[in-house]
């Protein structure tokens, strides 16, 4: 009898130990995070470094972060792009996450041009795609983001364009955290460490939903 009963506990504490496990690696893949759900992604068909065709259905069953940028930027592209590469370090190998790094210069970010760009900047992740198109179905894109991109003489490059990144998740529907006031943040500052930070932390989230 005492045999049994020991035996007994010891099944029930393997049991108890294999729930905890189960609840701290896989429980929250049963729900959605808290992240905030904006709207669907705008639909959009593109030629990446490659010259192959991406549209938004590529990305889907991906956690990926989208960047308005243009290869010849000579002010704030260098800094977003050494913090996507941050964020590419992070999630490197695995599959599901991506990038978007749409331009904004598609007259001279050919898609050799992007190839030569993505090489010299060490992007490895096979889901990084730099795309490129029509000049104003990117800016209408943009505007369809709510990402502020256009034309400007006076701007260094001689584009303007926003340093914001958008984060979308798996299902294609656009989502953030919320500010200390409870309202969405919208999308992430591509441009100081505090925005890396959230946007790598919440990337973790819709990984793991």
């Amino acid at each position: 009898m005492k045999k049994n009963t020991y035996s007994y506990i010891g099944i029930s504490f393997i049991v108890l130990i294999f729930g905890i496990w189960v609840v701290n690696e896989l429980g929250v893949k049963f729900g959605k995070s808290d992240l905030v759900e904006i709207g669907p992604v705008p639909k959009f068909e593109l030629t990446d470094q490659d010259g192959k065709k991406i549209t938004d259905k590529d990305y889907l069953g991906k956690a990926y972060v989208v960047e308005f940028f243009f290869s010849t930027c000579p002010s704030i592209c260098p800094i977003m792009n050494r913090n996507m590469l941050t964020l590419q370090d992070e999630y490197y190998g695995n599959p599901e996450f991506g990038v978007a790094s749409i331009t904004i210069n598609p007259e001279y970010d050919t898609s050799k041009v992007l190839k030569e760009h993505a090489d010299k900047l060490g992007v490895k992740h096979y889901n990084w795609h730099f795309l490129t198109g029509k000049r104003d179905y990117i800016f209408n894109l943009a505007k369809e983001f709510k990402l502020y991109a256009g034309q400007d003489p006076n701007a260094p490059g001689g584009f303007e364009h926003s340093g914001m990144f958008a984060l979308v998740d798996k299902e294609g529907n656009i989502r953030c955290r919320k500010d200390s006031l409870g309202n969405p943040i919208m999308y992430y500052d591509g441009l100081s460490d505090d925005g890396v930070k959230a946007i790598k932390e919440d990337i973790k989230k819709l990984l793991e939903e």
